[in-house]
């Protein structure tokens, strides 16, 4: 998938200011490539899990709905940006790509990694981001 510089920014900007909560949202996408980004509201107000809102939800939905591709994010505040099993047990949406970004110590420094991954069926597998 690719993003720009402006796009990625925004996606750590979101997890700091949510810190020590995970942040979350969603992204548009058209052919892989991000159009827009929906930053949300987490209502667990949790640092160890979110929920997508339901008119967050329901916005992502009648995207897909609409032909676009769907990405939803968020931030893993203590811990790397790997899918957790809660994350994997929650994943709902296999059509959907599933962002993670971690703000944890010595990652943090270079830049939070921003990582994107499909989830189904009990398994991921990670997809590339290019930052333009």
């Amino acid at each position: 998938m690719e993003m720009t510089r402006d796009q990625w920014e925004l996606l750590i900007a979101h997890a700091r200011e949510q810190e020590p909560n995970e942040c979350c949202g969603y992204l548009k996408l058209r052919d892989g490539v991000v159009e827009e980004v929906f930053p949300a509201d987490n209502d667990r107000r949790s640092p160890y899990g979110y929920s997508l809102g339901f008119e967050a939800l329901m916005a992502a939905n009648e995207l897909d709905d609409e032909g676009f591709e769907v990405g939803i994010y968020h931030s893993h505040p203590r811990s790397n940006a790997i899918p957790s099993q809660t994350d994997v047990n929650l994943a709902q949406y296999p059509t959907w790509r599933q962002l993670i970004v971690s703000l944890l110590g010595d990652e943090a420094r270079e830049g939070p990694p921003i990582r994107s991954y499909w989830i189904a069926e009990g398994k991921y597998e990670e997809e590339s981001i290019d930052v333009g």
